[in-house]
């Protein structure tokens, strides 16, 4: 008797916990959700009722006239360089003022990489990481103008290199595979992105885990840099941008006379 007692006061207060909680749960929506003959609005309604997610872009008139007016978490996008800039990409003082050799040692390769070079030009860095990978390894050459896919092309060609591949990516989509990349690397070509976090995302998913993403940035933090203030990037500025696509902050080599190296992980 005692236990038939105590199975009925459990079922008892089992009704009363979930009526109490199906009311608490109505009462965390606004009073408007809901409809006075109705206690429990639908899903449907209360996401109607809260409205779109806000934007991931902004659009603005007035900007630099360097930008493209168009704002992503506080920054605006710069212009992109076009093929017309093949000339400035291989110019000779750039060894002296960006240090790829540098650049290349802080990528940590040991050989055997699959290394994507994401907005590559016309493949400054592809041919420089390629015999650091060595003959198991292979660089993703990544671009969107046809005109420095066939730079590449030719370059490869004259330099008799067989693991360097090519890839036309997008504006949105930079065709990685998935879960095949141990590291990315982007020199002065994030600030230029015409859809960051759709990008970002793609690469997220290309890296293997622990993989890392490295980014070369002439420094924001710096006004005396002569370089266009849209073609620049802060530390901090990076780091809130890859928080929202889940990539972890890791390390910033600040051993270059005008450029961050700033590191970041998948974590996952």
């Amino acid at each position: 008797m005692l236990n038939l007692k105590r199975r009925d006061a459990a079922a008892a207060l089992t009704i009363v916990l979930a009526t109490a909680g199906g009311q608490a749960a109505q009462d965390q929506y606004p009073a408007t959700v809901l409809t006075p003959h109705k206690h429990h609005a639908s899903l449907h309604a209360r996401v109607q009722v809260a409205g779109p997610p806000p934007a991931l872009y902004e659009t603005r008139q007035t900007h630099d006239p360097n930008g493209t007016g168009k704002f992503y978490m506080g920054r605006e996008i710069a212009q992109v360089m076009g093929p017309g800039g093949i000339a400035w990409l291989d110019r000779p003082e750039r060894e002296e003022q960006e240090h790829p050799g540098v650049v290349i040692d802080a990528l940590g390769l040991r050989g055997g990489e699959v290394v994507a070079d994401l907005g590559a030009g016309a493949g400054y860095f592809t041919f420089r990481i390629a015999p650091r990978v060595g003959r198991a390894g292979r660089v993703l050459a990544v671009e969107i103008q046809d005109e420095m896919l066939e730079a590449i092309r030719r370059r490869a060609a004259a330099l008799k290199v067989t693991n360097v591949e090519e890839i036309k990516g997008s504006e949105t989509d930079p065709k990685l595979p998935a879960r095949g990349v141990d590291l990315v690397l982007m020199v002065d070509v994030y600030h230029e992105l015409a859809y960051p976090f759709e990008v970002m995302t793609k690469v997220y998913e290309a890296l293997k885990p622990g993989a890392d993403v490295v980014f070369v940035e002439y420094r924001k933090e710096d006004p005396k840099i002569p370089i266009k203030e849209v073609h620049k990037m802060s530390v901090d500025q990076l780091k809130k941008e890859m928080k929202a696509v889940g990539l972890r902050h890791v390390r910033t080599v600040e051993t270059l006379p005008l450029q961050h190296i700033v590191i970041f992980e998948k974590h996952d």
